[in-house]
């Protein structure tokens, strides 16, 4: 029998195995990329430690999210695919999101911060998806997706506390150990916590020593307090410049992240814009300032990491070019 987590609402939500990665790695083989994996050695000179970093930003749509979104539309039946998917999103989700629909040949509509940057909208919009923009909060999302679904019968496809997006997730991690062997620890940027539960299901089923850190803004560090207190402590509308980690955890990604995750990572807003910038001029890739987070807790957290190897998940690439957060700290 499959375990299951109680959400707030008393419904049940089953806990993907490893044997869900796995058809949800063959199912989305056809619409993702096998990203690739890069290493640097002026990173691993400042840090000590041999680093490889999963390159999410060279994915489909941009970020990891076309992994989970792919193997939630694709695994929907014919009727309940017919009605369209819905969603709510500040960005890589609500992109990926429509790209799979698109794929697939059905409707999607997003339901988007109306602070969410441009470059993110303009892409829902290119792949064919509807927006519906929302006051900057989770409660105004929900009740705005809420209405929609209401309305249209669209299936929701929520963006982390579902067992189809979390299995599609851990493809990611999966890739990365099968590409470069074992690793001491994973680091990836927690928002609503969909990669990092992932990644925790992929470690503990085929590399079961690896440890798995979870890295958060220390402006929105509703992750860090709930893992530090043992109970989820939403944080309804944080101010970060890594947009895509203005989520809270729910009770999916909770049950991960409370049972496997190592620690949380804060970093400054400015330890974020650095270490984007840094990865921009050194590696010569685009990554966003929520992948960003990542690399600035590896470089803040120096003696955690030395001597190891460590797995960076890099989540995304989709930059607004005018807004470049270094261009207003210049």
């Amino acid at each position: 029998m499959r375990d299951e987590v109680t959400e707030e609402t008393g419904e049940t939500r089953p806990i993907p195995n490893f044997d869900d990665v796995r058809i949800a790695h063959e199912r989305i083989r056809p619409w993702v990329h096998r990203t690739p994996v890069h290493t640097s050695t002026t990173f691993d000179s400042w840090i000590g430690a041999s680093l490889f970093f999963k390159c999410e930003n060279f994915q489909k749509a941009g970020a990891f999210k076309a992994r989970g979104s792919a193997n939630a539309v694709f695994s929907l039946d014919a009727e309940t695919a017919a009605r369209g998917v819905a969603t709510h999103s500040s960005g890589n989700h609500a992109l990926s999101l429509s790209r799979a629909a698109g794929c697939r040949g059905i409707p999607c509509t997003v339901v988007m911060p109306h602070t969410a940057p441009k470059s993110k909208m303009d892409a829902v919009r290119g792949y064919g998806g509807e927006i519906v923009t929302c006051e900057p909060s989770l409660a105004d999302r929900e009740r705005t997706l809420n209405d929609i679904v209401d309305r249209s019968g669209a299936h929701f496809v929520h963006p982390y506390n579902d067992s189809r997006v979390v299995a599609g997730q851990a493809t990611c991690s999966r890739e990365l150990i099968e590409d470069v062997g074992s690793l001491d620890a994973i680091i990836a940027p927690i928002g609503g916590g969909g990669m990092i539960s992932g990644s925790c299901l992929t470690t503990r089923s085929i590399a079961g020593t690896t440890r798995v850190y979870a890295a958060e803004p220390d402006q929105a560090d509703d992750a860090c307090r709930s893992f530090h207190t043992g109970r989820i402590i939403p944080d309804d509308a944080p101010d970060t410049i890594a947009d895509g980690l203005r989520v809270s955890l729910r009770p999916l990604t909770w049950h991960f992240v409370s049972n496997y995750v190592s620690d949380v990572l804060l970093a400054s807003e400015a330890e974020i814009i650095e270490a984007m910038k840094l990865v921009w001029q050194r590696m010569k890739i685009v990554i966003e300032p929520s992948s960003a987070v990542a690399v600035a807790a590896a470089l803040k957290n120096r003696t955690l990491f030395s001597g190891q190897r460590v797995g960076v998940i890099t989540t995304g690439g989709n930059v607004d070019l005018a807004k470049l957060p270094w261009m207003d700290t210049a």
